[in-house]
């Protein structure tokens, strides 16, 4: 077994390393806002791909006409651009796309908002579905929908965060510490993603980052830690670790959120759906590698006839974790 899992650490190390952004590329945003019967102001934001906008526009309405415009501006993490277009009716049945979505890997948001309505209607446009048909009214349940998604996508997105969960996985071998810990830095995080939301908190997303990262040292170090030597407080007591970390792990999640953008109306709807995304997000990863763990456990015991009473090796685990960790604090300190 532990040749087999020697094997594997080895296999691992000669894969493709993995960037040490936090988040998969960051989703469109397209925000259409009605300031008379018959004229629009458009917010237009590309992902930036390797220093250029994403080769996707804004396909509207025949009936509507936009006069020349300036080129997208990057703004440091996207290129955005800002123009008025006159309408010869309603957009309410009308269609709006994303042209050549569909040969990309992000989303677009797509926010609406009518004179004679209070919340702005929001939608998501995939590369599967780079069009909606807007309808003549819209509902809070699909605000809740489309940002719960939103949040499932971006917690299976965030490598750093599933790193640091699965280093939790790692460390606790105990079922009922471990849901009180996984519990403690839902909790944590909630709480931070909320505090930044409302504008109660307000840090800089790079030392942010990099922290995130440190996190994720602390735990592989953890992890490594042979079971003779004295128990340290993240041994006895984890879950205080977690909900400490969890904290910062919030204010990453609040980053990826403001860049997504919320509904002024909907705000708590929103924020609520999301952290709902991201924690259903977090629970499929656990229980899938929870899955992956009890599906080798068994193929071992009846192939081989070998047996993983305490599950892999702490160590052949930790050395990975701490130098991916290791490499994406390294990589974002450099880019302060």
């Amino acid at each position: 077994m532990r040749h087999l899992l020697t094997l594997v650490a080895l296999l691992a190390g000669l894969l493709p390393p993995i960037r040490a952004h936090a988040h998969a590329l960051e989703p469109g945003y397209l925000e259409i806002s009605q300031e008379t019967d018959s004229d629009w102001h458009v917010f237009w934001r590309k992902p930036d791909v390797r220093g250029a906008p994403m080769d996707i526009d804004v396909t509207l309405p025949e009936n509507c006409s936009a006069p020349a415009f300036d080129a997208p501006v990057f703004d440091g993490r996207a290129w955005t651009q800002v123009w008025r277009m006159t309408c010869g009716q309603d957009l309410r049945g009308n269609m709006i796309g994303i042209d050549r979505l569909e040969a990309q890997r992000t989303d677009v948001l797509l926010r609406v908002g009518y004179l004679d309505t209070v919340n702005m209607a929001t939608f998501r446009l995939t590369p599967d579905a780079p069009s909606v048909m807007l309808p003549a009214q819209h509902s809070l349940l699909q605000t809740l929908w489309q940002y719960g998604v939103l949040g499932f996508e971006h917690i299976l997105e965030g490598w750093d965060h599933l790193l640091f969960v699965f280093a939790l996985l790692v460390l606790i071998r105990n079922l009922r510490q471990l849901i009180w810990t996984v519990t403690a830095f839902t909790v944590a995080h909630s709480i931070t993603l909320g505090l930044a939301t409302f504008g109660v908190l307000n840090v800089p997303g790079p030392p942010v980052e990099a922290v995130i990262a440190l996190s994720i040292v602390f735990l592989a170090t953890e992890v490594l830690r042979s079971d003779d030597k004295p128990k340290t407080l993240a041994s006895r007591f984890p879950w205080v670790i977690s909900f400490g970390f969890g904290l910062l792990h919030g204010l990453g999640f609040a980053g990826a959120l403001a860049e997504i953008g919320l509904p002024e109306q909907d705000i708590p709807a929103a924020l609520l759906a999301f952290n709902l995304g991201v924690e259903a997000g977090q629970l499929a990863f656990i229980f899938a590698v929870l899955a992956v763990f009890v599906t080798l456990k068994k193929t071992l015991q009846v192939v081989w006839g070998w047996t993983m009473a305490q599950g892999p090796s702490r160590q052949i685990l930790g050395y990975p974790i701490g130098c991916i960790a290791a490499f994406w604090l390294a990589e974002r300190l450099a880019g302060f």
